[in-house]
This record gives structure tokens, sequence and C-alpha cells, in this order.
């Protein structure tokens, strides 16, 4: 209805000076007039100019005065000709009445009060300017600026811009508009309409949708960057093959690895020399998360304030009987020169099912496999989710990665742990490290790593190491010679640093702008 309004009007009238008026004498909404307007200018049926104008409003408190007069008027009825007392004349009105009015009577000398608190009128008659202003402008009239100004500085009114249209006949106006269409199909052919169509202008600078494609994340950017540069230090000890091909691909340069086909074979041999861990079930049981590990049951992280605890099934039973028993007289009477904890040792809390608070729990379950066949030095590594009942902030999530090696070989010491520690920093970018002395209940000795930050210039920690305890090792069954040394840090932390993200809340999680995954460009992994 409102196109053939305005359209039927043009036909016979050279223009629409005001919108406005148009659609109120038509009753009609004057958004929908500006609506078809909009969208006739667009096609050049009509050509449309803006019209502005600026008016009053009241707000909700001059709509109050102008039902019920202004608070100053209101006051100077409730006083008597003889005169009354404050705290009376306080109790006859609203508060907010009688403060803005005993401001107002004052300043317009309409109202006095005596030494003895006795307020009286100054005049016999007033006249309610505010409300008969109040109703002009309700009323759509004009008042002058100096009164307007008045209003405004009390916040009884307030400007309003009025936008609409003035609209004349347009270069390709027509009494009714034509649908254009974008096919000329077989049936306009056979019934000979095309000839009558109006086909739509084919825009040849437009631009195309762009093409969808998926978008690495950053942490999977810099997980596949860990994977690919950190390869393995060629000096480990468990490295009894394959060396002179190692050293003949490593040769290459990382710059070239991408564009030569290099890398591929690196990664083989590294997985093939790195055994990935199965790190896909999230769900643990507290034996191997934490009494495998040789971490007491009355240990604080066991505790639900630190752990997530499952509620169904909340247990499991499928655990290897002869090492739980063995595990149970480590924690309760040691050996393998050990004390133990000397306390007794519950089934029951072993048995209660958790999300995995460390990938730690899939290394003891790795080893446990390990020691039941004859032995062989092996090195593994993994990257995966882990979870902990933390306060979230800035810098803590109560889920985030965690990146884990370790190797398990004869005559394996705290010197080889730091020298496979700095090999494999380096590649990252770290060459400068420092160990400092830690507590772990599954490693001794435990060492925290730091590393110099360039562009913080200071030392940041960046992971934790140490070697597995014999209390874990042995129950196991691994031989008395073997040694286990192992390392972790976070994989959001450096990512964190390699993007220049401040808030892990930005990187990971529910509140992550997806346009973060798109703008990011592919680069390396340089934390100097």
């Amino acid at each position: 209805m409102a196109e053939e309004a305005v359209l039927g009007f043009l036909e016979k009238n050279e223009e629409i000076p005001d919108s406005g008026h148009f659609a109120d004498e038509r009753g009609l909404s004057h958004d929908e007039i500006v609506n078809v307007i909009k969208s006739l200018n667009g096609f050049r049926l009509v050509d449309a100019q803006d019209i502005k104008k600026e008016k009053w409003v009241l707000s909700d408190e001059g709509a109050t005065y102008a039902a019920t007069g202004s608070p100053e008027f209101q006051l100077f009825l409730a006083i008597p000709e003889e005169g009354i007392s404050r705290e009376e004349l306080q109790r006859k009105l609203d508060a907010s009445v009688f403060k803005i009015g005993f401001q107002q009577g004052i300043k317009n000398k309409w109202i006095e009060m005596g030494k003895s608190q006795v307020v009286s009128r100054k005049v016999q008659k007033v006249d309610d300017k505010v409300k008969d202003l109040l109703l002009q402008i309700q009323g759509g009239k004009a008042i002058n600026r100096e009164d307007a100004d008045a209003l405004k500085r009390r916040k009884l009114i307030a400007p309003q811009t009025w936008k609409g249209y003035s609209v004349k006949k347009g270069p390709k106006y027509a009494p009714k508009r034509k649908k254009a269409v974008t096919d000329l199909t077989r049936d306009n052919l056979l019934r000979g309409d095309w000839k009558d169509l109006e086909f739509k202008e084919y825009n040849f600078l437009a631009k195309g949708l762009p093409p969808e494609g998926g978008h690495l994340h950053p942490l999977l950017k810099a997980r596949m960057y860990l994977l690919r540069t950190s390869s393995f230090p060629l000096n480990a000890p468990c490295i009894t093959n394959k060396v002179s091909v190692l050293k003949k691909c490593t040769k290459t340069s990382p710059d070239d690895f991408s564009s030569n086909g290099v890398w591929p074979v690196i990664i083989v041999i590294y997985i093939y020399v790195f055994e990935e861990m199965p790190t896909n079930n999230y769900v643990e049981s507290s034996f191997w998360n934490f009494d495998a590990l040789f971490q007491p049951q009355q240990h604080p992280a066991r505790d639900s304030h630190d752990t997530f605890f499952l509620q169904e099934p909340s247990t499991t039973k499928l655990l290897p009987e002869d090492y739980v028993e063995r595990v149970k007289q480590i924690h309760e009477s040691g050996g393998y020169d050990s004390r133990g904890y000397g306390y007794v040792w519950k089934r029951e809390e072993a048995n209660k099912n958790l999300l995995r608070t460390h990938t730690t729990a899939v290394s003891s379950r790795m080893l446990y496999l390990l020691a039941q066949q004859p032995f062989a030095p092996k090195r593994y590594y993994s990257i995966d989710r882990v979870f902990r009942n933390e306060a979230v902030d800035r810098t803590h999530l109560a889920e985030f990665h965690q990146i884990e090696g370790l190797i398990c070989d004869r005559g394996l010491s705290l010197g080889d742990l730091q020298g496979v520690l700095h090999d494999f920093f380096a590649r990252l970018g770290m060459s400068k490290l420092r160990f400092k002395p830690a507590y772990n209940p599954y490693t001794e000795p435990s060492m925290e790593i730091f590393g110099y930050h360039e562009g913080f210039k200071k030392w940041v920690e960046i992971g934790n190491s140490g070697m597995f305890r014999p209390e874990m090792l042995r129950p196991m069954g691994l031989p008395e010679d073997v040694q286990v040394i192992a390392w972790g840090l976070s994989l959001e932390r450096p990512t964190m640093i390699l993007y220049g993200i401040d808030n892990i809340r930005d990187l990971f999680g529910h509140k992550v702008n997806l346009d973060l995954i798109k703008s990011n460009p592919i680069c390396r992994l340089g934390l100097q």
C-alpha cells in the first residue's frame, strides 16, 4: 500500500514535499513510507532528498509536570495565607517536589522563609509558566530559545532529530514497479513474454562471495610448529640407530623444510624415534592419575577444589590387581630403599574417576605396558588437553593443553635431562635456560625450567621436569638400572607469547573471537 501510494501520488503530482505529512495524511506508518522511498530511490524510480527537523520532546519528569504542574507551583499552592512551618510543608509534599519547588520558589521570589522557619507567600498569585511551556511542546508548538534553554537545563525536555524525505520522479519512474528478473527461462521464450521483461543489470565490477575454507587455530599452528621444529636431540642415549640419516636430514636449513619436501622425512623419523602416546581418554581413574605416580591420597591436589571428579560413572573396576597391590605396598610400607608414606592406602580412593589433571597419567600407563615386555629403550611424547578445577582469570583456565615428553633408558642422569632440555628449547628459539630445584611427588630430582624472554627482558617459567622416582618405576616392573627423564610445558603459554595475546580467554574457550582464527597469519615460533 505504501509503494502504491507514493508512485500513485507522483503520477499526478510533481513532488512529495514532506514524507512525514504524506504518511499522516494517508494514515500510514512513516517508517514504512521511508523504507519504500529508500527502495524506490535505489532503483531510480524516484529521487529522494533528506529532510531533518529538530524538535523538543518531554522527558519523563517533564511529562509528569505537564500533567500535575511544576514543583514550585505545587509548593506555592500548598502554602496557606498565614504561612506554614517548613517541617509541616515538607510533610504535605513529595520529597522531590518539596526540594525542587522550594529552590525554584525562592529563586522566582514567590516565597520566603522567616527566622522562625515559617514559609510564607511573597506574592498573592502566580502563573505556572513551566507547565504551559511543557504543554505547548507536547502539542507540537514552538517556543522561544530562552525558554527552551531553561527547560533543558532542568532536564525537562530533550532535543530530538526527525528525519524524512522529499520525493520527486526519478529517471526510471513508472506508475508501477516492474520486478527485474535475473534469468531468461524456457517458459519465457515459449510464452513470448520475454519481450516485456525487465532484466536486472549485471554488475561486472561486483566481487563474488569470498571462498569459505578451513583455518587453523593458533594453538594448532603452534602445535604443528612444535612437532616440526623441536625434532629431537641427536646425542640422546637411547638413539642407537638412524643417526647418520638424521644428521644428513638436519643439515637442511629449517627455512627450507616447507619448500623442498624434506620436513615430512624429519617428521616420519621423529615419530619413529618419539612415539606418540594415545591421549584420547579424557576420563581417567585416580589410580593412574595419582596413585601410580606415587602421589599420596591425602595430597591437596586430590581434593575436589583442585580436581574434577565424575558423578557417573564415579568409579572404575578395570585395574591390574597385582600392580595395584604393589602400589599399595609402596605407599603404605615403602620398598626399593624407600620408607613410603606410612598411611593406610584406600582402594576406594584409587577407584574414583576424574578428568585427568595431567597427561602424566598417560605416561604411567605407557611405562607400565613397557614393563610387561622385554625392556627396550623408548621415547614418548604427547600434546593434549588436561583439566583442573582452578579459578578462571587472564592466565588460567579450567582446561588447557599440556606438552609432555619422556625418555626411558638405562644409565640416564640429570645431566642427560638438562642436555635434552637445552636442545629441545633451543629449537624453539630459547637458547638461554636456567633450572630451579622443585618438588613433584613422582620425580626426584625435579626442576622448574626458566627461559630468558628477550621481548619481556626477564626470565619466565616455561616448564617443569625431573627424573621419575624409583617408587613409581619399580612397582611397574622396570629393571633397576632403567631411569626415566621427563619434561612438560603448557601449549597456551608459548602460543600467547607468539601471537601477542595477554588474556588466555582470548585464545581458548567460548569467548574466543572466531576472526582471530582467520586473521592470524601462519608464522614461525620465535620466543626469543
